[in-house]
């Protein structure tokens, strides 16, 4: 499990160790811990930014029986620190700011720790993907609220995806899919989205020159 900040619960982090699992989830900036054990850095701990990895004791703020009840970790990596530019107002936000600092709680006590830094930075490729499903392949109203209906929905899509990539070798954009939504309404022509479709491979040829 990949959480951010948001889901750091002792009884969560409690419940995925007693099934056995592992997990990785951002501590918030000010969680108060005690540290128990420093572990050493390597090299290549220090290239993937790791600032330090210790063994720690967390929520030294709690009850006793509120505290994790399972060996915890601490990988601490650098970020780029940022201030909350909307005070966290906007849409009932309350994400906080960063100190530049990630601070990664793990039951994994064996991982290299620039192992549980590239993991977790993993875990904003899980975002990017259902921007991509919901508002590119049109993902942000469910046909079916069934287990069997959302995977059928989400199969459907991504097999989508995969073709018109296959069909215009290259990124599929809004732009795209409208065009083809357009032509399948009878909105758009088949000479109009052939020739949408021949400015993006236009694009994409100009675009892999230039990086060559």
């Amino acid at each position: 499990y990949a959480m951010d900040r948001g889901y750091a619960k002792f009884k969560l982090l409690n419940a995925i160790d007693q099934r056995g699992s592992s997990y990785l989830c951002r501590l918030r900036d000010n969680a108060k811990y005690d540290v128990l054990e420093e572990r050493p850095l390597t090299d290549g701990d220090r290239a993937a930014g790791v600032l330090s990895d210790q063994t720690v004791l967390l929520g030294t703020s709690s009850k006793l029986e509120n505290r994790p009840d399972h060996l915890v970790r601490l990988v601490c990596v650098k970020c780029t620190p940022h201030k909350n530019r909307t005070g966290g107002k906007v849409k009932g936000s309350k994400a906080p700011s960063s100190d530049g600092v990630l601070r990664i709680a793990t039951n994994m006590p064996f991982a290299p720790a620039e192992i549980i830094s590239i993991l977790y930075s993993y875990r904003w490729t899980v975002e990017i993907f259902f921007r991509f499903y919901k508002q590119l392949m049109g993902g942000a109203h469910l046909l079916s609220h069934s287990k069997n209906g959302i995977e059928i929905q989400v199969y459907c899509a991504m097999i989508a995806c995969l073709l018109i990539h296959l069909w215009i070798g290259g990124k599929p954009s809004k732009r795209t899919f409208e065009m083809i939504g357009y032509y399948f309404t009878g909105w758009a022509s088949e000479e109009e989205m052939l020739a949408h479709i021949a400015k993006i491979r236009k694009q994409a040829a100009a675009s892999a020159d230039e990086k060559s």
